[in-house]
């Protein structure tokens, strides 16, 4: 997802080599649990604990994201850009599914919160319902990866992404249920009952990362702990074309371990415990091995307490400025970086939506961070909102805003404020069919909490 080719599915490739590893530090074997709270952890929050001066900073922050997919979504198909270059907008620039799938849950949003009025919104999601369903080219249901934003023709010979679909589904399924309009919901049916779940499944329980038709399915396979619970819950969720039950189990959930907290993690960057969660409610719910936003409050507050360890190396991270995700960096263009364990070249960049993409997990912690950035560091700013990463020790401020990232700080953001994408999204059968094949149920309160 970056500039040139070579780095534009570098993301989730880079993410399986670091899987791929043999050695295993900070990690414990053993069954998984259901995770405590770190101290001084903070739960979700309602808007009304949130200050009257913290709401209308996250409503800033949540206006200026929304710009980016107002803006940079084509008017006509409804398709986002991966990017924007915030000083020297480009013409050509490719657009995402994934990218799409957040701008159409930005549209949602930015009707409920009066950015744009009704009609606009509903005008942009037909656009885009339309050309999903009748013009974007697929297999079997699932979109290629990037696509030229005009006419929807595959770009850079990407893959046929089952993730990026799966985001791109959060979104659709997101507009039947915010708009409740009869065209709206005949458009999502048509195009969510398209996807073809048993296809790639028909010979393994664990998904492939994708398909292409030069060499037909891609080897890797979503098997670890990551962004994919969206996608196995989708699919377990279609009344079309299910996915067996049994495939929620066939993942590996490792447990990591690190200042005595113990929590479900990969070898890969914070975003794999966010992007999930910007659409399905794990609040008070566990299947048979954890409670998974639980799980992902104890990795972000890991993820803090790692960076305040690095402080030693990086005196830039503080309590007020920490969070690194994959992102742009100055020199190694785009990377998955991370930890703990260390992950990538850590050099001290900050990335804004690794706080802004937990929110709700740590609601106080991640605040003082983006308020932090926005106050000291001006040229981290944009119209867009956050630039997708900064560093202060060497003076550099990207130039770009990436789709995904800005819209996972958008959603949560949201999500923090009044909780309405989960509760709005959670009303889809698909999602709730999904989380009961998967055996989801609520979680009684423990008397430790």
């Amino acid at each position: 997802m970056s500039k040139d080719r070579p780095n534009l599915l570098s993301r989730r490739e880079i993410v399986r080599q670091i899987l791929g590893v043999s050695v295993l530090p900070c990690i414990r074997a053993g069954s998984v649990f259901a995770q405590s709270k770190p101290a001084g952890a903070a739960g979700p929050s309602p808007a009304s604990n949130l200050s009257p001066g913290d709401d209308q900073f996250l409503n800033e922050v949540e206006n200026a994201s929304f710009l980016f997919f107002w803006e940079q979504g084509n008017t006509k198909t409804g398709m986002v850009k991966d990017r924007c270059n915030v000083r020297a907008n480009r013409l050509g620039d490719a657009a995402s599914i994934a990218a799409t799938g957040f701008g159409l849950t930005a549209l949602c949003i930015g009707a409920q919160r009066g950015f744009i009025n009704r009609t606009e919104a509903l005008e942009r999601v037909f656009a885009t319902l339309r050309f999903l369903w009748r013009k974007l080219p697929n297999h079997r249901g699932f979109f290629y990866h990037f696509a030229n934003p005009e006419t929807g023709e595959r770009m850079f010979d990407s893959e046929v992404s089952s993730v990026d679909t799966a985001i791109l589904l959060c979104g659709v399924l997101m507009c039947r249920e915010h708009f409740r309009h009869p065209a709206v919901a005949e458009l999502v049916n048509l195009i969510f009952s398209r996807v073809d779940w048993t296809w790639l499944s028909e010979d393994t329980s664990l998904l492939t990362h994708g398909w292409t038709p030069e060499i037909g399915f891609l080897p890797s396979r979503w098997d670890y702990y990551s962004e994919l619970m969206m996608m196995y819950l989708l699919g377990m969720g279609s009344s079309a074309h299910p996915l067996r039950e049994e495939t929620w189990n066939a993942w590996k959930r490792l447990t990591f371990e690190y200042d005595g907290m113990r929590y479900i993690g990969s070898f890969a960057p914070l975003f794999v415990h966010q992007f999930s969660q910007a659409w399905f409610d794990f609040r008070g719910k566990r299947d048979k091995f954890t409670n998974y936003f639980e799980n992902s409050v104890t990795a972000t507050e890991v993820h803090r307490r790692f960076c305040m360890e690095l402080s030693k190396q990086f005196p830039d991270y503080s309590e007020d400025l920490w969070g690194i995700t994959a992102s742009d960096s100055q020199q190694e263009g785009y990377v998955v970086w991370g930890g703990p364990p260390a992950t990538g070249p850590i050099d001290g960049t900050v990335v804004p939506s690794a706080a802004g993409g937990s929110l709700p997990f740590l609601p106080a912690e991640t605040l003082r961070v983006l308020k932090a950035i926005r106050t000291r560091y001006p040229a981290a700013w944009s119209k867009y909102g956050f630039v997708n990463a900064f560093n202060p020790l060497k003076n550099w401020y990207d130039t770009d805003v990436i789709g995904i990232d800005t819209g996972i700080i958008l959603v949560m953001a949201e999500n923090l404020r009044t909780g309405y994408v989960w509760e709005t999204f959670m009303k889809s059968p698909e999602a709730q069919r999904g989380m009961e094949r998967a055996g989801f149920r609520k979680e009684e309160p423990q008397a430790s909490r």
